[in-house]
């Protein structure tokens, strides 16, 4: 059994590299198995238009991405390993979505391989630390890969005004996420968020100051949340946010404290009047505290804008918490 990982009680702690390397170790010497597992799942996972002669290459190249993430650590978008993956996927068309699926049933494969493996204790205290090791090195990889994207031709990935992730992408890791949740029981929340009364700052003051607007509240929440955290456009005068690992009441207190952040840093100034014009925020909150694997990213994104309607009817600079019921 592994040692040496948060809730370990052996007298013999080994440090963190040497666990990585552990683990990344055991991860290469399972890597035919875990590619023909993860292979195996593509025809569930809507993955069926991916040509069967790119399908193990694919799985393989993420692999061994998720192997690096974990023995080192990190991984770097400018790893060379993660742009031959971002244009394997582009020259076959591949979407991000797809692509992003390919990651989690490989990163699905390797929990299954490390829990059958003797050095690993899955009912051990170190599991939970040990899978949130593999979870942290997929979602490296997903954001690696986006980030590369984003200096491709495929517009499709970075919001040119926002500088933030496209729809696109926020779905394909939103999708990612509920798959991940409904397997290991792990929460997550999702805030979107909605500016308010952006049509009459348009209107006042031109839509070069509603862009304005969009930029710095797209800087204020960048900049609230964690790396970790996914921040995305959804549309016009929409933001969203997805937080892995995070329960509910704390996703509630922190949309709280972002919707009084940008009330208290952002507005319009008339010149010409020399009148400020407020900037505030109507936020949906969802937490996947237990989820289904039958539920889309849609749906969750849905429900969101739904609370949101009514947190704008009570007037706005607002926070309501979403659930999938209407």
């Amino acid at each position: 059994m592994v040692t040496g990982l948060p809730g370990d009680d052996s007298d013999h702690m080994r440090e963190p590299s040497e666990v990585r390397a552990h683990v990344a170790r055991s991860l290469h010497g399972g890597a035919e198995a875990i590619v023909t597992d993860a292979v195996a799942l593509y025809p569930f996972a809507g993955l069926e238009t991916v040509g069967v002669d790119d399908r193990a290459p694919l799985a393989g190249r993420a692999l061994q991405l998720i192997i690096a993430a974990v023995r080192d650590g990190a991984l770097e978008a400018s790893e060379v390993r993660v742009s031959e993956l971002a244009a394997r996927a582009e020259q076959k068309k591949i979407g991000v979505r797809p692509l992003f699926t390919v990651v989690h049933l490989v990163e699905r494969a390797a929990l299954d391989a490390l829990a059958l493996d003797d050095s690993f204790g899955v009912s051990s205290a170190p599991w939970p630390a040990l899978a949130q090791t593999i979870r942290g090195a997929s979602f490296d990889l997903c954001a690696a890969l986006a980030e590369h994207l984003s200096g491709t031709v495929d517009a499709g990935i970075i919001d040119t005004l926002t500088t933030l992730y496209t729809k696109a992408v926020f779905l394909a890791a939103l999708d990612k996420e509920i798959q991940r949740a409904e397997r290991l029981g792990e929460p997550f929340a999702l805030m979107v968020i909605d500016v308010d009364r952006l049509t009459d700052i348009n209107t006042r003051y031109g839509y070069g100051a509603g862009d304005r607007v969009l930029e710095r509240v797209g800087i204020v929440v960048r900049n609230y949340f964690r790396d970790t955290d996914w921040v995305a456009r959804l549309g016009a005068d929409v933001f969203a946010v997805l937080l892995p690992a995070i329960h509910g009441r704390d996703a509630q207190r922190l949309a709280e404290r972002m919707r009084v952040t940008v009330q208290e840093r952002l507005q319009v100034h008339d010149h010409r009047s020399d009148q400020q014009f407020p900037v505030t925020i109507s936020v949906g909150v969802f937490a996947g505290e237990s989820i289904e694997r039958t539920v889309k990213a849609e749906q969750l994104v849905e429900a969101a804008q739904r609370v949101i309607v009514r947190a704008k009817q009570a007037g706005g600079n607002r926070v309501e918490r979403a659930t999938l019921t209407p």
